[in-house]
């Protein structure tokens, strides 16, 4: 199948599965580059494991500190003549490279929210690695339905409280626009993207994975959150998405009390904005993104995912002297260079005078639409886009 982008708005139809390997082997390569992460974890479970930063935490434990991983996630598998989804072409893409370099890896594919996968992942730990030590919860979703419930709660992109006007930018077209987003119309929004996007979940996993006593002495968990800075505020983190997250914080305190029979401890770490699946659906962050690249990449300090995982467990959560540095609020901040003062001014300063007309003068547009279409697989240098490729590829651990 000669298989080519196909886009809908912020989504790719499509995804190509020797980009997938590509892109999975040139993190692989980043993360041995840096050498071995000192007091790295060894067993590891990574719930949201087949995208952004999900997939380069597991090659970050897997390549970083030779450590065996368990992916769980929810993707469209392959088959003849039907493509799977980039995370899936991802995680079997990981699963083979990992094999290869003699690391055990295997995966799960479902509803992370449900008892079900809850457990048959329990099951898989009990079965091959005993206990894991360090739990990465990354999961990024727009809906749940609830475990105890059964309640389907979807979550919204709105402000609270009033409209919100402001700059935002077609990435495909390079068109810089207006749009005014209307604020929730009751409690029920907030509640329902708390009940998504909060740390209820992430709570649940941590209970039912101590429960069955599988979280070794000692273990770390982390869940990832962002911040960003006040233009986005009334989007973001005084939103709907920012009362999800504060949930989340909030959660530190639960799985902390949880876990100190066990020595364990869990953390938030704040993310600097990058190009995802999840980012490119939030009006305004595009723009924001684009502006963001241009004068990380003039000042050198310009990261992607797999370069933010390597710094989270080289520099934060596996330290030598394993002290973990947090913020005044009991945060790891891998969002530092982003927030830096001289960034954040650059940004402004060029967000009050972008235009369509001097887009691609000063922001990285070209770098945000390349960024998007890498997530699918696509525009990645040393692929053949022309050439007829096999569509149907497996997951080891999960062919059956």
């Amino acid at each position: 199948m000669i298989i080519q982008p196909r886009t809908r708005g912020f989504i790719c139809l499509t995804a190509h599965p020797e980009g997938a390997l590509q892109t999975v082997k040139n993190q692989i390569e980043y993360i041995k580059s840096k050498g071995k992460i000192a007091n790295g974890p060894k067993k590891v479970l990574v719930i949201g494991a087949s995208t952004g930063f999900g997939i380069a935490s597991r090659i970050a434990a897997a390549f970083g500190s030779d450590a065996a991983t368990i992916g769980v996630f929810f993707e469209k598998p392959s088959s003849e003549g039907k493509l799977g989804t980039a995370g899936w072409y991802n995680s079997a893409a990981f699963e083979q490279e990992a094999h290869k370099a003699g690391l055990y890896a295997k995966s799960i594919n479902g509803d992370a929210f449900s008892d079900e996968i809850k457990q048959q992942t329990i099951d898989l730990i009990q079965k091959d690695l005993g206990q894991v030590d360090l739990v990465v919860y990354s999961l990024a979703s727009p809906r749940r339905t609830h475990p105890k419930t059964g309640v389907a709660h979807a979550s919204v992109l709105k402000p609270i409280g009033a409209p919100f006007t402001n700059k935002t930018v077609d990435f495909h077209t390079g068109a810089v626009t207006d749009i005014t987003i209307a604020p929730v119309e009751n409690d029920d929004d907030i509640s329902n993207t708390v009940a998504v996007m909060g740390g209820e979940d992430w709570k649940f996993w941590m209970e039912d994975l101590k429960n069955a006593g599988v979280l070794a002495d000692g273990v770390k968990t982390v869940a990832y959150s962002y911040i960003g800075p006040e233009l986005t505020f009334p989007i973001y983190r005084n939103g709907t998405i920012g009362q999800a997250k504060n949930d989340l914080e909030e959660s530190v305190k639960h799985i902390n009390e949880m876990l100190k029979d066990l020595n364990g401890k869990a953390y938030v770490s704040v993310n600097k904005a990058l190009v995802t699946q999840s980012s490119s659906a939030i009006p305004v962050v595009p723009l924001y993104i684009s502006l963001l690249f241009k004068a990380m990449k003039e000042k050198g300090t310009h990261e992607g995912t797999i370069e933010q995982m390597q710094r989270l467990f080289a520099e934060r959560l596996y330290t030598e002297d394993e002290n973990v540095p947090l913020d005044e609020n009991g945060r790891i901040r891998i969002d530092d260079w982003e927030m830096a003062e001289d960034v954040q001014a650059e940004v402004a300063k060029n967000w009050d005078k972008v235009t369509t007309e001097n887009l691609s003068e000063i922001s990285d547009i070209e770098g945000y639409r390349r960024d998007f279409f890498n997530l699918f697989g696509f525009e990645i240098d040393g692929v053949d886009y022309e050439k007829d490729t096999n569509e149907d590829v497996k997951v080891p651990s999960i062919a059956g």
